[in-house]
């Protein structure tokens, strides 16, 4: 595969890693579109060489970035529950949060696109350079293995995304979907589902507010049923505000109640 040459040098640098075999890079910015119409000219002019796009290295990228990023979250919050950490996970790797560094990175301006999407603004698309991104990540790591692949990773996604979640969250990472969150607590105290209702709508259209609130039941123990009530610009948005309002409820119901429980079963030790 020819090298696009300068471009891939200055990538090189942005990327912070010289390929001793620049056609894995090549291959990462290479879109579908561009490897067909070069086999149909490859075709035309009597050739049948087969000219390789990114999807297959996007498949790989995406399992080193999951592996990468798994790897370090185990290692960073050993407090936390699998459930946190698939979702912390599942958040920082989404399509919406590496639009972000694909963006910073340029990658757009080194794709190699067939004419049809580069008229369709395929260098702006944000599938397309997520795709890419991920790719890149495999031709790091098959040039020079998962070290350099992890180092880019944690430099460029981990790190700064980290960095903006705990600017949003205080001092200790936030939940990122607290429906779910609340839904798995309510079930581990042994209470019925949450119920939601919307108490209010206002505003005209272009600027509503809604206003939600999570029904929490009792618990057979006799632990009380309570209501949490908030408000967003979405429904959506309030009913996950209220659950969270819950989810903190019930985890400082939880907390609570583990305080007591030393001094409960202390109350029964016999003595010696």
């Amino acid at each position: 595969m020819k090298s696009p040459g300068h471009d891939i040098a200055a990538l090189e640098e942005v990327l912070g890693h010289v390929f001793r075999d620049r056609n894995f890079l090549c291959q990462a910015l290479t879109h579908a579109s561009y490897a067909r119409e070069l086999e149909a000219q490859n075709a035309s002019g009597g050739l049948s060489a087969v000219e390789f796009d990114n999807e297959q290295m996007e498949f790989l990228g995406d399992a080193v970035l999951s592996f990468v990023v798994s790897q370090e979250l185990f290692r960073r919050f050993p407090e936390y529950q699998e459930g946190e950490l698939s979702k912390l996970r599942a958040h920082i790797v989404s399509a919406r949060r590496l639009l972000q560094p694909a963006h910073e990175l340029k990658i757009g301006h080194y794709l190699r696109l067939g004419r049809g999407e580069e008229r369709s603004g395929g260098r702006n698309k944000s599938a397309l350079l997520v795709n890419a991104l991920e790719a890149i990540i495999a031709a790091l790591f098959l040039d020079a293995g998962l070290e350099v692949a992890h180092r880019f990773i944690l430099r460029n996604i981990l790190e700064p995304e980290l960095a903006e979640v705990q600017k949003q969250g205080g001092e200790k990472l936030p939940v990122m979907d607290y429906k779910s969150a609340l839904q798995e607590a309510i079930h581990a105290s042994g209470r019925a589902p949450a119920r939601y209702v919307m108490v209010k709508e206002e505003g005209p259209d272009h600027r509503k507010t809604f206003t939600m609130e999570a029904h929490i039941p009792a618990t057979p123990a006799g632990d009380d049923a309570f209501v949490c009530r908030s408000e967003g610009s979405t429904k959506k948005a309030a009913e996950q505000a209220a659950a969270r309002l819950a989810w903190e409820r019930l985890q400082s119901l939880e907390r609570s109640s583990a305080a007591k429980r030393p001094a409960a079963d202390a109350e029964h030790i016999e003595p010696s």
